[in-house]
């Protein structure tokens, strides 16, 4: 139980990480700013590719 709360929070928080990056690029006028469900999309993709690369590795 305890293992699958750790994968979940660290999974939770890279989509986090995600969405706050893409709306930091969006600001900057880097990505589009059009309204709609593309940001959110995209950083669940990103998130787990980001979860795959980091927190995934660390142990306890």
């Amino acid at each position: 139980m305890q293992k699958k709360l750790k994968i979940n929070w660290l999974y939770i928080s890279s989509f986090g990480i995600m969405f706050a990056a893409l709306s930091w690029l969006q600001e900057a006028g880097v990505l589009s700013n059009t309204s709609g469900w593309w940001k959110g999309g995209l950083s669940v993709f990103c998130g787990i590719v980001l979860y795959l690369i980091v927190p995934s590795k660390i142990d306890n």
